[in-house]
C-alpha cells in the first residue's frame, strides 16, 4: 500500500510560513532541489489543500520556459505538471494541470487512494495535513528544517489532543544547513501508547 508523506520546510521556531505567508527565508538551493527531485519525481500523487495548489500553480506550469531557469527548475516543472494531484477545497469548482477537486477529507476515500498502485502520495500545506492528522491518515513526515528563527507566522503544526509515536528513520543535512528529519508512524500498542 502506498505512504501519505507530509513534506514541510519549517523555521527552527516551527512556522511554515511568516505572519504574511512569505516564504522567502526557505533556503532552496540547487543541492537541495536535485534532492527533492529526485524523489519527488518517483510519487504517485501530489495531495494539496487549495492554498498550496494556487501558490503552485502561480510559477510551475511554465516555470521551465524562462531562459534562466536552472536544469532544477525546469525538471521540477515537468514534475509538477505531470503528477497527478488532489486539490482539497470547498471553494474552487475545477482545477487545471492534471488536478481533481475534492471539497472534504473522507478518510475512506483517502484509503481507497491509497490502496490504489504507484507512488507515494505527497501531502502539502499545514491545514490540510491537520485535517489528515486528524483522522491519523499520515504515515510518514519528512521535515526539512531551515536555519532561521522568523518569530511569528503560521505554525507547522496545529494544535491537538492527537498524540502520533514517530520513529526516526532518516536525517541529512544539507551545505546550506538545512536538515531533513524522516520520521514513520508507529503503530499504537493495545494499550493505545
Amino acid at each position: 500500500m502506498r505512504k501519505i508523506i507530509w513534506v514541510m520546510s519549517v523555521s527552527v521556531d516551527g512556522y511554515m510560513e511568516g505572519p504574511n505567508r512569505e516564504i522567502d527565508w526557505h533556503m532552496v538551493d540547487d543541492e537541495l532541489h536535485r534532492h527533492m527531485n529526485g524523489w519527488l519525481a518517483d510519487a504517485g500523487g501530489f495531495l494539496e489543500g487549495r492554498v498550496t495548489f494556487e501558490l503552485m500553480v502561480g510559477f510551475w506550469p511554465t516555470a521551465d520556459q524562462d531562459p534562466a531557469a536552472t536544469p532544477t527548475v525546469v525538471e521540477f516543472a515537468r514534475i509538477w505538471r505531470d503528477m497527478p494531484k488532489v486539490v482539497y477545497s470547498r471553494t474552487l469548482q475545477r482545477a487545471e494541470w492534471n488536478a481533481t477537486v475534492v471539497p472534504d477529507v473522507v478518510p475512506a476515500e483517502v484509503l481507497a487512494l491509497k490502496a490504489q498502485p504507484g507512488g507515494d502520495l505527497v501531502l502539502a500545506g499545514a491545514d490540510l495535513a491537520a485535517e489528515f492528522a486528524r483522522h491519523d491518515l499520515i504515515d510518514e513526515y519528512r521535515l526539512y528544517v531551515h536555519p532561521v528563527v522568523i518569530g511569528r507566522g503560521k505554525p507547522m503544526l496545529q494544535p491537538s489532543d492527537a498524540k502520533v509515536p514517530l520513529g526516526l528513520i532518516e536525517t541529512h543535512t544539507f551545505g546550506n544547513g538545512v536538515v531533513m528529519l524522516r520520521y514513520e508512524r508507529l503503530a499504537l500498542g493495545p494499550d493505545g501508547g
